[in-house]
């Protein structure tokens, strides 16, 4: 989180940072998903029993510009690990124009739905730093998500950003509620002959610069708040998976469960044939 000069986020009061926000407060008339709590909603909460496990390490970690050593050192960076917190100085920044790419203890699959959530540390529905997001199987070839903003001009350092506006991006709900991610929604993308969708090994978040530089996957000029120092740019709080490969452990005991149950319905079918 960050503030419109020098000064950090923490040194705001709740007051301050209440009347930033109510002066250029947007109304949710896009084309996409509201936010948490909204019907159409698509946020993650991070208590949700569907998580069967969380970033474990990571393979690369390179800041970005505006980004102080509290949010960036070693000790930070172990913050992106594990569960997600939810609170707003529990984080990793990366910086503007900075990325991470962090592995797991299982690889990620392709299952039934979203796949993988990535939760950011926004103290507000509308205050939404934004990343890129991007997986590999290889650790070289990486995929990135298509994206879509329709934030038409630029929102200043505390400005706001319509979720219902975007689509695509890490960073579209507030602290404690993940964006979910769809790994068939990769097909087609940009080096997806690389992946293996039953086999995402690291999963990189790249910070969006959002001056209006940069462009979404339509071509449109991305804006998000800028610009901040401090802990500038996105500020990853965790990556939660939903679908994640059993150990080859487990993989043995289920096919044993399995070989047992096949002996049993066999011996059963012989009784009854008797």
């Amino acid at each position: 989180m960050h503030t419109r000069s020098t000064a950090t986020k923490t040194l705001l009061t709740a007051a301050a940072l209440s009347t930033l926000l109510l002066a250029d407060t947007p109304l949710y008339g896009g084309i996409y998903a509201g936010p948490v709590g909204a019907s159409d909603t698509t946020a993650i909460t991070m208590n949700s029993d569907a998580f069967v496990g969380w970033a474990t390490g990571i393979a690369d970690y390179t800041p970005g510009e505006a980004v102080s050593d509290s949010y960036s050192n070693a000790t930070a960076q172990q913050r992106a690990l594990g569960t997600a917190v939810g609170g707003s100085g529990d984080i990793l920044c990366l910086g503007r124009g900075g990325s991470v790419t962090l592995t797991f203890a299982n690889a990620i699959f392709n299952g039934d739905g979203y796949d993988f959530a990535i939760f950011e540390n926004s103290f507000s529905d509308t205050f939404l730093e934004l990343g890129y997001v991007e997986v590999s199987s290889d650790g070289e070839h990486f995929t990135r998500f298509a994206t879509h903003s329709l934030t038409e001009s630029a929102v200043g350092g505390f400005g706001n950003v319509d979720p219902t506006n975007i689509d695509g991006f890490a960073g579209k709900y507030r602290a404690g509620y993940g964006t979910p991610f769809d790994l068939s929604d990769l097909v087609g993308q940009t080096n997806y002959e690389y992946l293996d969708l039953n086999n995402i090994l690291y999963v990189r978040i790249v910070d969006v610069i959002g001056d209006g530089s940069e462009y979404d996957s339509y071509g449109n000029a991305i804006y998000d708040p800028y610009p901040t120092t401090g802990s500038a740019g996105f500020d990853l709080d965790a990556v939660g998976v939903f679908y994640a490969v059993p150990e080859p452990a487990t993989y043995a005991a289920f096919a044993g469960l399995g070989a047992l149950a096949l002996v049993f319905l066999r011996r059963r079918s012989s009784a009854t044939r008797r």
